[in-house]
């Protein structure tokens, strides 16, 4: 019972708390002594489990502590001189005999119907005191003072409150009060409603966690998977009288044996988990924070996984968290399987069977086996299950007989299995069936059998990815993954990626993309190079299946190369025809340009909710259309395509009424660069804001809602100097904005043209304000003469703190040996751009490109930057080594 469900002590006891809190009221020397006591024996007890604590011994940790916090109330109960007709009772948590390190001590003081504190005095002080005594002994309880009548009105009202009662003990007091007590709470619950009620509540808790134990900080106690989704199990259980332990439930044909056992197994881990996470906390903490998963993993003595060559294979961390993940997964399919079976038979009548073939049964919208032996008999009526979920009309899921047979079927799913030619063709019949292939590739993995079937799979099941930009484990990303391609070829989600929509409207094997979706990350996690042993996998994968050669041969490239189109459009400058030539050698051809286009996408997408924005989706289908463009035979012809760019603009800027050529002054200014790498609207943009102000002292600033969709476009325009681009980062890191890319340009007369794009969390609804103060503020800083202000120490975040980005920094002459490429890799913070535009600016070093690129805590931003102290051996090494102290975090 968390403390927010307690009932609340009578008034004045608070006051009293607060009070002795202040050292206004020293506790008598009996409670102090009491209190010594309890902490000796508590200190002992943690001491001594976590040094030799196991899944075998935490049971006993928890009920030792209940048992001393029991000892301790007693003493302090009549050391407060409660009176005979009184019950204290243990409630909640505490209630079931188990008290975690640092959980609430949940009491509830009962008083017999017609006796208030309020009305007696006495009785108010001596429970004022006992409360009081609690705290000084160092007990954080959980209190609250009410009549039977009281009782039974707030859990009429409140269905956690009647849970919490469901669960009493009496630890000292009337026992005559107390059995009454019991009697009646029991009376008043109805097993139907209880069950309907915990079971929405739990939904609702499923929610705030999104539905997934694969969190990458879960809560051990409240997650899907987590001990609350076992306790679950035995609330409605009990409620309807069915039993109160895992073996009564067994004995009464509720959950198998086996079941029992691994229900016992699996919670005696999550319970050993949270108990060593509150003792490395000190503190009650139920969350598996990154701050204290090292902490954790190390108490369990786990160490990171080395390769011969030095390599990291696996944090401790990592291996601790695969194992939480799959204990809560085996949870979230027991705790379905048996609430499936207790509303089965609070309600057996609910809904009548229909045979689907030899082998199934519909039920209720449910696919249920004919026989329970039906998967040890005939092992491939296992695959036939979840197509059958697939092409079946109607059915949204399994029921419990079906589920509890394919948990008992694990047996079965050997070498053969995996190897059986029927087998084969069904999941191959699934990829390509034309529904249902989301739900089912979900529902494949939640029941354990995609990685008993793909035994590759197995490999990533609750495998965390410490890149700082995933925020699922690796099998959920896949699924993600899975999930976005398929939505491409709904119309019903088309508006929300319309050119991908449109893609997928003209491809003509789906499953294709699906299969690789599948593949493309399952080698994470090997200490190699995922892709290339991806492929691989994906290439015996299609031979097995009877895949054709042909789509055997873009299935592989895709997982070879899914991170190819990315890399292209983020960190390479897409206004150079020789970039844009060389990836459309790579690609190939249109066909298997479309296919990576729409597994990029997919992919970026399900890494986290927050990597993805307009602006990656602009760069990519700009290289996408580039592409094929040069796939079909256009060659890249800079100066075509430059006067290409000159009539569209001029046919723009048309609309807008300007003086006879009044664009030719500062065009004349431009050369052939600038018109590569911006847009027909940018320059008439540019153009008719600058036009004017070409060659004079006045500092241009002019900013605009994107025209990608998502923050603001900011143009500067004034006369060159070696600090403008620090300068103008320190304003956007100061003013709270993030920078997704810039072009910067210099003109023939000495006068930068430079655009950013920006985001910001400030409200959409008030962008013209801000689009003025932008305007107005950053030209003042610009225009302001003095050294650069030193770069603010932004606050480092705590994924970064629990696993940092060894900061990297490689400088590299491009390929015509006249520019240098700078590469920077670190953890983000607050300033980091600025300080790296702090050292450019030391250092005179001119720059002609950035592009910024954020994953999640993790920046990696690309310089394209010239100066005289580039050609010399020792000044690159000084500028490196300014660079990494700058972007250390």
């Amino acid at each position: 019972m968390s403390r927010s469900s307690v009932v609340p002590a009578p008034a004045g006891t608070q006051e009293a708390l607060d009070s002795r809190a202040r050292g206004n009221d020293a506790p008598p020397a009996d409670v102090a002594r009491v209190g010594v006591a309890y902490k000796q024996r508590k200190g002992g007890l943690l001491a001594d489990f976590s040094a030799n604590g196991s899944t075998r011994s935490v049971k006993g940790l928890l009920q030792a502590l209940s048992q001393l916090a029991d000892d301790t109330l007693k003493l302090l109960w009549q050391e407060a001189g409660m009176p005979a007709g009184v019950a204290l009772v243990a409630v909640g948590g505490f209630g079931r005999g188990e008290l975690f390190p640092y959980s609430d001590v949940d009491v509830l003081i009962l008083m017999p119907d017609g006796i208030s504190p309020d009305h007696d005095p006495t009785l108010k002080h001596r429970i004022e005191r006992f409360i009081g005594s609690c705290w000084d002994a160092g007990l954080e309880i959980g209190s609250s003072v009410r009549s039977v009548d009281e009782c039974l009105a707030q859990a009429a009202e409140d269905v956690t409150v009647q849970t919490a009662l469901i669960e009493s003990r009496l630890i000292t007091g009337s026992r005559k009060l107390f059995m009454e007590f019991q009697a009646r709470t029991r009376s008043r619950i109805d097993p139907g409603a209880f069950f309907t009620a915990k079971t929405l509540e739990m939904r609702q808790r499923h929610n705030k966690y999104e539905n997934t134990p694969y969190a990458l900080e879960p809560n051990c106690k409240e997650s899907p998977g987590g001990l609350r989704d076992l306790q679950v199990i035995l609330w409605v259980a009990s409620a309807a009288g069915f039993g109160k332990s895992w073996d009564e439930l067994a004995r009464r044909g509720l959950a198998t044996p086996f079941e029992a056992r691994q229900i016992k197994n699996n919670e005696a881990l999550l319970s050993l988990i949270r108990a060593r996470l509150h003792i490395v906390a000190g503190r009650r903490e139920d969350r598996l924070v990154f701050d204290l998963q090292n902490a954790v993993a190390d108490s369990f003595g786990y160490k990171a996984v080395m390769r011969a060559d030095g390599r990291m294979v696996a944090r401790a961390s990592e291996r601790l968290m695969k194992r939480f993940y799959w204990a809560a997964k085996a949870v979230a399919q027991l705790n379905q399987i048996l609430l499936l079976n207790i509303e089965e038979r609070l309600n057996p009548l609910a809904a009548e069977s229909r045979p689907i073939n030899d082998r199934f049964l519909e039920k209720a919208g449910m696919i249920e086996v004919a026989s329970d032996d039906l998967y040890l008999k005939h092992p491939r009526a296992i695959l036939e299950t979840f197509l059958l979920f697939q092409t079946t009309p109607g059915v949204k899921g399994f029921s419990a007989r079906t589920l509890r047979a394919l948990y008992n079927a694990r047996k079965v799913m050997d070498a053969s299995f995996r190897n059986d030619p029927v087998n084969h063709s069904t999941f191959r019949a699934m990829l390509m069936a034309p529904q249902g292939i989301t739900h089912a590739m979900r529902l494949l993995n939640q029941t354990s059998v995609l990685g008993r079937y793909l035994w590759v799979f197995r490999r990533i099941v609750g495998q965390m990815q410490h890149d700082l930009f995933h925020v699922y484990t690796v099998d959920q990303h896949i699924l993600m993954v899975l999930r976005n391609v398929r939505r491409f070829f709904l119309a019903e989600h088309a508006h929300e990626y319309p050119f991908c929509s449109q893609l997928a409207a003209g491809w003509d094997k789906p499953w294709i993309l699906y299969t690789a979706a599948l593949f493309h990350d399952i080698a994470k996690g090997r200490g190699g190079d995922h892709s290339e042993l991806g492929a691989r996998e994906v290439r015996r994968f299609c031979r097995q299946h009877g895949i054709p050669p042909e789509d055997c041969k873009l299935v592989e490239f895709l997982v070879r190369h899914h991170l190819l189109m990315s890399n292209v459009a983020q960190k390479q400058d897409l206004g150079d025809p020789a970039v844009i030539k060389a990836f459309a050698e790579r690609v190939g051809n249109e066909r298997y340009l479309t296919a990576l286009y729409l597994l990029t996408v997919s992919d970026i997408r399900g890494t986290s909710p927050k990597v993805w924005n307009a602006w990656k989706g602009k760069l990519l289908e700009d290289l996408y259309r580039y592409t094929v463009r040069t796939l079909g035979g256009a060659a890249p012809d800079p100066r075509a395509e430059v006067e290409a760019r000159k009539r569209d603009a001029l046919v723009q800027l048309q609309l807008y009424a300007l003086p006879f050529e009044a664009h030719k002054k500062l065009w004349d200014t431009l050369d052939v660069g600038y018109f590569m790498r911006h847009e027909a609207g940018d320059i008439v943009w540019h153009t008719r804001h600058v036009s004017r102000h070409v060659g004079t002292a006045k500092v241009i600033v002019r900013a605009r809602m994107s025209p990608v969709g998502e923050g603001l476009q900011i143009l500067v325009y004034t006369a060159d100097q070696p600090d403008l681009f620090a300068r103008i980062c320190g304003y956007f890191d100061h003013a709270g904005f993030s920078i997704l890319d810039a072009k910067i340009h210099t003109a023939t007369n000495g006068y930068a043209l430079d655009t950013f794009q920006v985001v910001t969390a400030m409200l959409p609804e008030h962008y013209r304000e801000l689009c003025s103060m932008v305007e107005s503020d950053l030209a003042h800083v610009i225009a302001a003469a003095g050294a650069l202000p030193a770069p603010s120490k932004g606050r480092v975040s705590r994924r970064v703190k629990s696993f940092p980005i060894p900061p990297r920094v490689d400088l590299q002459p491009d390929e015509k040996a006249q520019r240098w490429l700078l590469t920077v890799s670190a953890s983000d913070r607050v300033g980091l751009l600025y300080s790296i535009a702090r050292v450019l600016a030391r250092h005179k070093l001119n720059l002609q490109l950035a592009k910024v690129t954020t994953l999640g805590e993790r920046v990696e931003d690309i310089f394209l930057i010239d100066g005289p102290e580039l050609q010399q051996n020792r000044k690159q090494i000084e500028i490196e080594t300014e660079l990494l102290e700058a972007i250390a975090a």
